[in-house]
């Protein structure tokens, strides 16, 4: 039996009927064709799913589409503002903080909750913060200095973002 849920990604409200057990990596890769968030595992323990839920960081492999009814969401596709790059996205370009790009949305959106609730996070805080995203390919250095380069460019800009 198909539920209502509404809920605003990207800062569009969409609505929908959909089954109770769709997760909601799922709605937002199938209904809503929003694919930058990747499925690495469906067991929480990559990351790679990483969306914003009402400015935290949630693994949306492990989340029903119905327990996210009423929220906010941004994905990775959210994250810039048209043509324009967020800060994250753009440090981890400068930084080299990837490689093949399979985590990369997922742990840009973990910084963005971070860093959200963090402006000035240590080394430290940083790789505490990424704990729950893995990466195969990059060590992680130039990930942990995206997120710091990024960090001083929305501190000395002052932005929300």
């Amino acid at each position: 039996m198909a539920i209502p849920i509404e809920l605003t990604v990207n800062g569009r409200r969409y609505s929908h009927r959909i089954e109770p057990r769709l997760l909601l990596i799922y709605y937002l890769r199938d209904v809503l064709g929003l694919t930058g968030s990747h499925i690495g595992c469906d067991t929480s323990t990559c990351g790679a799913c990483t969306v914003l839920l009402d400015g935290n960081a949630i693994k949306s492999c492990t989340m029903f589409a119905a327990q996210a009814d009423g929220a906010r969401i941004t994905t990775i596709e959210g994250l810039s503002s048209g043509a324009e790059l967020h800060p994250l996205q753009e440090a981890f370009w400068n930084e080299h903080g990837l490689q093949c790009g399979y985590c990369t949305p997922g742990m840009i959106m973990a910084s963005a909750g971070l860093l959200a609730r963090q402006r000035d996070p240590s080394s430290e805080e940083i790789r505490h913060g990424l704990e729950g995203n893995l990466c195969r390919c990059t060590g992680y250095q130039n990930i942990v200095k995206a997120v710091e380069s990024a960090a001083a460019v929305l501190r000395e800009s002052g932005s929300n973002r």
